[in-house]
């Protein structure tokens, strides 16, 4: 069972869905007034719309209930990239604490702003885990330590982080126990 350690922002994502269900709504309207058959193509027009805008709204619906960090099977799951997370070894995984970082959002005098960001860091003993590709707006994996940017997870305060390593500690020391026992 996938464990949830750090939300997306909910907040962010539902003012994404505005748009699109601004989309969909018109398309109804549209439909709506289609009356005649000189006006099908207001009809086609409408169904389009009303497709596009409910896809892309279950798309947004989709990523927020998707964790950035989760834990499942002996392994923390980094989603920051489209396709499957990025899964790492828990006994790989050292420390999680807070850094800072560009704010990364559209418009020349947002990008020098600053946001707050979590950093894990990765252990050196399996090179492999050192550098990934990820989507630059989510977060950035280099030499061993990975970023995640505050814009787009839930609220990063150090109750937070004290509780992920918790976690992380309470997950590795029973992996440790359990490999020990066996």
């Amino acid at each position: 069972m996938r464990e949830t350690w750090l939300r997306t922002n909910r907040r962010a994502l539902g003012f994404g869905t505005v748009p699109p269900a601004v989309l969909a709504v018109l398309g109804v309207w549209l439909l709506a007034r289609m009356e005649t058959a000189e006006s099908s193509w207001l009809g086609w027009l409408g169904a389009a719309l009303l497709v596009v805008g409910s896809g892309l709204v279950l798309a947004i619906v989709l990523q927020m209930r998707q964790p950035r960090i989760a834990y499942q099977d002996g392994e923390v799951l980094f989603n920051l990239r489209s396709g499957p997370p990025i899964a790492v070894p828990v006994e790989l995984v050292e420390a999680f604490f807070v850094g800072q970082g560009p704010l990364m959002l559209p418009g020349a005098q947002r990008r020098a702003d600053a946001t707050v960001n979590l950093v894990a860091r990765i252990s050196q003993r399996d090179p492999t885990y050192a550098e990934r590709e990820v989507k630059p707006a989510l977060g950035r994996w280099s030499e061993s330590y990975v970023t995640i940017r505050g814009t787009w997870c839930e609220p990063l305060d150090g109750q937070l982080v004290q509780r992920l390593n918790r976690r992380l500690r309470e997950v590795s020391e029973a992996r440790e126990s359990s490999t020990t026992t066996s």
